[in-house]
């Protein structure tokens, strides 16, 4: 079906790095750690491991299945650590609140052993039967599996359309021509993870974070299905959030490492507009005796110079604060753990 609008063209925005069409040769993993990161979902959890475990099972690889209790307020804490006590390839991550799922992620997996880490939901969406093929991408030379819900079981108004929105903007943004950016389900190179820092709502990022760091990547259709227990997490406000993370994602990929590239430039824009303007006003003072008091040209020179002190002032604390987060890198994280399952620390 053609698209009424390049705003949702699905492969709309700069050239960037692209998929590659195949991958650059055999590089078998070790076993497959799956992370899912668990909100109020006692309905789907016993569904989720039987069809887990199934899918897995076919894999003839190791496997851990890690599921990330975020704060959950029904029973899918209890539900986790019997599947936990019957099973001991299900381990559990209990948070002591609900710290949002990229905090979740990276619980799980911190956590996680194997060379291939699948990230999927907990609300059965994604079919668990995708796994076994998108390894064996992986495997094919990839570093970056993600899957594309190309017959996306959601709302039109509600879901499906401000997701193309949403993907559209962050593609034009970002460059990386990424048909579902939104999709939980990835699996992804164990050693990529400890280059990547997962804070606030990042996750959202993961695959933009992965290729402009140099991944191998391609896309490959999964199966969606309805939600059909539980109650969804996503809604016409996370759009929203989404359109201002974006923001704080091209800052990190462009300006995160010389952030006085970004304040000094708006900084030069500043001063010379004060210069400007002071060239104005001694014209309007030495050749024409204007009385400059209350004159809005004297006022821009003062509030643009000052501005421009200010940006120069915040580009260079900028640069301190860059050094002493990159030289801690790694030293914190962004949630708290309560107890642990089938897991060592």
């Amino acid at each position: 079906m053609p698209l009424e609008s390049p705003l949702l063209d699905p492969l709309a925005g700069p050239v960037a790095p692209a998929a590659l069409d195949a991958g650059t040769g055999p590089e078998p993993v070790d076993g497959v750690s799956v992370v899912v990161p668990i909100h109020n979902e006692e309905a789907n959890l016993a569904r989720l491991h039987e069809e887990l475990t199934a899918a897995l099972a076919r894999l003839g690889k190791p496997y851990e299945i890690i599921l990330v209790d975020d704060g959950s307020r029904d029973a899918s804490a209890r539900i986790m650590e019997d599947l936990a006590a019957r099973d001991d390839r299900v381990k559990l991550v209990l948070l002591r609140r609900n710290y949002g799922q990229t905090s979740a992620l990276r619980a799980g997996m911190d956590r996680a052993q194997f060379g291939a880490i699948v990230t999927i939901d907990g609300d059965l969406q994604n079919d668990p039967a995708d796994i076994p093929a998108m390894v064996a991408t992986l495997e094919a030379g990839f570093d970056l599996v993600a899957g594309w819900r190309r017959d996306r079981q959601d709302a039109q108004l509600t879901r499906k359309l401000p997701s193309r929105i949403a993907n559209s903007l962050i593609r034009r943004v970002t460059g990386v021509r990424m048909r579902d950016l939104g999709c939980t389900l990835k699996v992804i190179r164990r050693e990529f993870l400890s280059e990547l820092e997962l804070y606030g709502d990042m996750h959202r990022f993961v695959s933009i974070l992965m290729v402009q760091r140099g991944a191998r990547w391609t896309e490959v259709p999964t199966s969606h299905r309805p939600r059909v227990a539980g109650v969804t997490k996503y809604g016409l406000w996370r759009t929203v959030v989404v359109l201002l993370d974006l923001i704080t994602l091209k800052y990190l990929l462009d300006y995160s490492a010389h952030p006085m590239r970004l304040f000094g430039g708006l900084g030069l824009l500043a001063m010379l507009i004060s210069l400007t303007a002071l060239v104005g006003v001694i014209a309007m003072k030495g050749l024409w005796s204007v009385d400059m008091s209350g004159n809005p040209l004297l006022l821009l020179t003062v509030l643009s110079g000052l501005a421009a002190l200010q940006l120069f002032s915040l580009g260079l604390l900028s640069e301190v604060l860059v050094r002493i987060y990159f030289g801690r890198a790694g030293e914190r994280t962004h949630y708290s753990v309560r107890r642990v399952v089938n897991l060592e620390g």
